[in-house]
């Protein structure tokens, strides 16, 4: 392996990716053994999430690269692949009640939610234009098939159909915006890219490259007026897929997002500045004002991620150290209020009731106490209400623009949270001030209440105590590259 240019530490530092893996396999491999035992299945996917991440947290401080560069095992890395790992989990722990009641076999779920989180990993790792395609692919496929997973259902059929259409249109102008920075680069490897770009004059065929890019990179985030795909598949797919779809992959693309841009093109900041900031204020405007108009939790939620992802874009046109460090802590907080949503979601899911319906949530409290008053606290989250991560998020991302001289940016930013409320304290009148409605009991098993104490926990914590999580994102904000502009950090 030497003389092909590879050696054991390409192959110890690529463990977690290894072990997921092996655990997808072996999910096959045990369903064909032992058919029909979804516990069993259960337990060895969530088991391998635990031991990628074990492995994953002994690489802490580890900055290089492996497989001839081609990967960056980082602290930028570290960090989002343990935002994949935990999404993954709690994805699993909402998904095991939810594929009983739903009657559909667990193999192919597990194993396809393992190999979307894989695909996520090498997105973070990736520092080569072909290595970020390969990852971004091995995840947008799974979720192709994940969307459409409940086959007897009209809607998810649609979802898959409209999710693979407009993924394979956007992929191909993401890859021809690759193909064109390659010609004026004469490399793939991002070291190299900005290399080049530096100091070097504009010309037409590098905007083609930068528009396309930045449009390719919209569609993945979700970002207006990309984001057509996203109410219908988020509505169609399963409630714990649009859950992981909603936080992991939104995370994986800003990962790639920003190395492809901050690390890769920073000698363009200037010119994407430009191009994000008008993203994210359409993007913002859009999500929470088509957000007012839905009666289904989930096309509501799909709207009001549109518009976070112009929350977290608004750290990207900082850039800087701060703008990324917001833009990180961000992700991290939104992990938790969101996937605590679908969570509650996904608990109506009964027998007899769909309970995506926004009067699905009439008279919760009296039904599930625990369910509504942690509904509460992610919908006061999302918001941006104090004591809650989201507030403290909100802040740290509005700062970073004030910093840089974006104020009118950070302020249309403010007028959106505040539109937002509407829709979010909507929800809540609905839970604790309407009447019950009909449909059998809710049932919480253990599952789920480890999923909603997770959410919770981690809604509140870095509401009242966010230092912890500012400083290991400002500890890694730095190896994102030389290109990020230091700023002083408060």
């Amino acid at each position: 392996m030497e003389a092909l240019g590879y050696s054991a530490a390409d192959f110890y530092y690529l463990l977690p990716e290894l072990i997921l893996t092996g655990g997808a396999l072996l999910v096959l491999l045990v369903n064909i053994i032992v058919p029909r035992r979804g516990d069993l299945l259960f337990g060895i996917s969530l088991g391998t999430l635990v031991v990628s991440g074990l492995v994953l947290a002994s690489f802490a401080g580890v900055d290089t690269t492996v497989s001839r560069g081609l990967l960056a095992i980082d602290g930028f890395a570290l960090f989002f692949k343990a935002i994949f790992l935990v999404s993954a989990a709690l994805t699993l722990l909402m998904s095991a009640p939810y594929l009983r009641v739903e009657g559909v076999p667990a193999a192919e779920y597990y194993f396809l939610i393992l190999c979307a989180a894989l695909g996520m990993m090498f997105m973070a790792s990736g520092v080569d234009l072909i290595t970020l395609f390969i990852g971004l692919e091995t995840m947008a496929i799974a979720f192709y098939v994940l969307a459409g997973y409940l086959k007897p259902s009209h809607k998810s059929n649609e979802a898959a159909v409209k999710y693979f259409l407009l993924g394979a249109f956007s992929l191909g102008i993401l890859l021809y915006g690759m193909s064109l920075l390659y010609g004026v680069t004469g490399t793939t490897r991002l070291d190299g890219i900005a290399e080049a770009l530096a100091g070097q004059d504009r010309s037409l065929l590098l905007a083609a490259a930068l528009i396309l890019l930045a449009a390719g990179m919209g569609f993945k985030i979700a970002a207006v007026p990309f984001h057509m795909w996203a109410p219908d598949v988020y509505e169609g797919a399963p409630t714990p897929v649009t859950a992981f779809l909603s936080v992991g992959s939104k995370a994986a693309s800003f990962a790639m997002l920003l190395r492809i841009f901050v690390e890769g093109m920073g000698a363009l900041t200037p010119d994407w500045q430009v191009i994000f900031a008008f993203l994210a204020v359409v993007t913002m405007t859009v999500g929470n004002i088509a957000a007012i108009t839905q009666s289904n939790m989930k096309r509501m939620l799909a709207y009001s991620s549109i518009a976070h992802a112009g929350y977290i874009l608004i750290g990207v046109v900082a850039a800087t150290e701060r703008g990324v460090v917001a833009a990180l802590v961000y992700l991290w907080v939104y992990l938790f209020m969101q996937l605590g949503a679908f969570a509650v979601v996904t608990m109506l899911r009964r027998h007899d009731v769909v309970g995506d319906e926004l009067k699905d949530m009439s008279g919760l409290f009296a039904r599930a106490p625990a369910a509504a008053v942690a509904m509460l606290l992610f919908m006061l989250s999302l918001g941006g209400i104090p004591p809650t991560a989201g507030f403290m998020g909100k802040v740290w991302v509005f700062g970073a623009a004030i910093d840089q001289g974006f104020i009118w940016l950070a302020v249309v930013g403010v007028i959106n949270s505040a539109i937002s409320l509407y829709y979010y304290l909507r929800v809540v009148v609905f839970m604790f001030f309407k009447e019950e409605a009909a449909g059998s009991e809710i049932a919480m098993g253990p599952a789920m209440v480890t999923t909603l104490t997770v959410a919770v926990v981690g809604t509140i914590l870095f509401g009242i105590y966010p230092q912890l999580l500012f400083e290991q994102a400002q500890a890694v904000a730095g190896s994102l590259g030389a290109s990020v502009t230091s700023a002083a950090l408060q």
